[in-house]
């Protein structure tokens, strides 16, 4: 019949070829809007929605939750053209459904009623006599029941490994295998840069929409030495090194699914304010998982922010096949020696891990 058509999964990425069907938006019978998802494929990268190119009405499933799929397999069925029926019967049994959740609790609120009752009459024999004393003691000796408190905690639980998390322990594993990793800290004093941020972030707020934090004077310096010192800035290809001419920063971006590193292109062209922007763009679409396999793409170097949860101080891994990554920490106000005198200072610890194989300690050094 010319009005059905299979939808097919889709072309996700030229490096994905296969990914796990992690659940249905709609279910067989209910009406499908062109370009509305209908499915979610979970990738070792990215989520990525599937949706109908027609509108209609969904008849079949050609795969099934958790099962793996490839690109160009059948996926579902839909009646181009057609409107749904019997989309009323089945709000009706979830209508029925709560009604039938509403009275449970109901009943829950008639029995405690009950207990309720006898206890008036204990309460002011214990206020009339000094007989509460014993009851404390009874209620402190009662200790005893933390085995059962003790055994609820024993329990475990299975969970199967998401694909994206999969693919991070993987490269994680392949950086420490590979590269010959080397880390070198130094410190920083941050007080001219707090005291440049309080002064423009209202102005830079009102004039650009977005905040002024740190991490973009970060990848503005980190891009000027990178430029200096282009060994940072280089990866190993066989038996060649490959040194890049302009500068792509990976930022780190914690979310709920795993640690992903979307791309700051250029940024030997963009401003601080020009980074501040990207950062906010790409931070909030990894966080509503909507970051593509483009975004996070290439890359030269990477910068990762544990400051942002507190950590002090850190060895972050490299994501190769880069070459360095630069690790932020929280900063902590410090007694710091200044022209002889011991003054307090906001500081932060910087850590710079790097693959021997390219960078020698003076480069490395001389980077940060």
């Amino acid at each position: 019949d010319s009005k059905y058509r299979i939808i097919k999964v889709p072309h996700m990425a030229d490096s994905i070829t296969e990914g796990t069907l992690k659940s249905w938006a709609k279910q067989v019978g209910e009406q499908v809007e062109q370009d509305e998802e209908v499915a979610s494929i979970e990738t070792d990268k990215v989520d990525i929605p599937v949706n109908s190119p027609v509108s209609g009405v969904l008849r079949e499933f050609l795969a099934n939750e958790e099962d793996t799929v490839v690109v160009g397999q059948d996926l579902f069925k839909i009646e181009e053209g057609a409107v749904s029926e019997g989309g009323a019967s089945k709000p009706k049994a979830e209508e029925e459904a709560p009604a039938a959740a509403a009275e449970a609790p109901k009943k829950e609120e008639t029995a405690p009623a009950q207990p309720a009752a006898p206890t008036p009459t204990p309460a002011p024999q214990q206020a009339s006599k000094p007989a509460p004393a014993p009851a404390p003691k009874e209620t402190k000796a009662a200790p005893t029941s933390p085995v059962q408190f003790g055994t609820s905690n024993r329990s475990e639980r299975r969970v199967k490994m998401n694909r994206m998390r999969l693919r991070i322990a993987e490269r994680l594993k392949q950086s420490q295998d590979t590269a010959a990793s080397l880390t070198t800290f130094n410190e920083i004093d941050m007080t001219n840069l707090i005291d440049l941020r309080k002064t423009y972030k209202d102005d830079v707020l009102k004039s650009h929409g977005v905040k002024l934090g740190y991490m973009g004077a970060f990848v503005k310096a980190s891009t000027h030495a990178l430029q200096a010192v282009p060994e940072v800035n280089a990866s190993i290809d066989g038996d060649h090194l490959v040194y890049y001419d302009y500068c792509d920063v990976s930022v780190a971006v914690a979310t709920p699914k795993g640690l992903v590193t979307p791309v700051l292109r250029n940024t030997e062209r963009m401003s601080i304010v020009d980074v501040e922007q990207e950062i906010a763009n790409l931070g909030k679409k990894a966080r509503d998982n909507k970051i593509t396999v483009e975004d996070m793409a290439g890359g030269t170097f990477t910068i990762s922010n544990g400051g942002v949860f507190g950590s002090l101080y850190g060895t972050p891994i490299i994501n190769m096949p880069q070459a360095a990554i630069l690790g932020m920490h929280a900063i902590k106000e410090r007694p710091i020696v200044v022209n002889g005198k011991i003054e307090i200072r906001p500081m932060m610890y910087v850590a710079l891990s790097y693959d021997h194989r390219i960078i020698d300690g003076r480069e490395a050094v001389t980077f940060l």
